[in-house]
């Protein structure tokens, strides 16, 4: 089978991969960020919420825009994929592709997380400081870090620098997971580094993520069947 074959076949699957979704319990597939939402509204669970780079290759000197891709926090070639975890770092969603240059923040909006958020009440998803801003926008649903306190001020009130610094760590630490998430998603060599098409990545990385949780199911299942003793 020639190269032009085979291009052919990953481009008609991955489209039919990336519509699946991702598994959760129950068997039940969710598709679109506004079905995470939902779901997450009706079960009353926390999510966790990231952004993460995936490299790419650079448009041609010949094109405009190649600053675009170039990441403001890695200063690599990379596009951004939204990430969304259950509590134990399980994707719920992995898309919404914008280029390495775009904030996260700037990313959480255009996707319409405000605006799916403004419909339900209650709902917890926990970032990183990368989205401070939202919080207010989402009428608190969005949690982020306390800000870092340079105050001298307050250089002479150790107890409240103190707590300050814990509230700081708790939400660090409960944020955990979504870095193991981010990490089990780039085990996946196509994106660890996306050699192909850009415009591929946003149906590359719902695929991704929809085969993930497959095989983290399928591992669960494993785990819960009840050991068989040889007769």
């Amino acid at each position: 089978m020639d190269r032009a074959t085979t291009d052919r076949a990953v481009g008609e699957i991955r489209p039919l991969l990336a519509d699946r979704g991702c598994r959760i319990e129950g068997g039940l597939r969710l598709r679109t960020l506004a079905d995470v939402i939902t779901r997450l509204g009706a079960t009353g669970r926390t999510a966790l919420m990231d952004a993460t780079g995936i490299r790419v290759r650079r448009p041609g000197a010949h094109r405009g825009g190649r600053s675009r891709f170039i990441s403001g926090k890695s200063r690599i070639n990379a596009m951004k994929a939204l990430v969304i975890t259950d509590e134990r770092g399980r994707p719920l969603f992995c898309g919404e592709v914008r280029a390495g240059s775009v904030a996260d923040i700037t990313q959480a909006r255009d996707a319409g997380l405000v605006d799916l958020l403004a419909d339900t009440i209650d709902l917890q998803i926990l970032a990183d400081a990368g989205y401070q801003g939202l919080a207010a926008q989402a009428h608190g649903q969005v949690v982020t870090p306390p800000r870092k306190r340079r105050d001298k001020i307050l250089e002479h009130l150790q107890w409240l620098m103190a707590h300050h610094e814990a509230a700081r760590f708790t939400h660090s630490s409960a944020r955990i997971p979504v870095e193991h998430g981010i990490a089990h998603l780039k085990n996946w060599r196509a994106l660890a580094r996306h050699h192909t098409r850009r415009d591929s990545l946003p149906d590359t990385s719902r695929a991704v993520a929809g085969l993930l949780t497959d095989q983290q199911a399928t591992h669960h299942t494993k785990a819960l069947a009840p050991a068989t003793t040889p007769a």
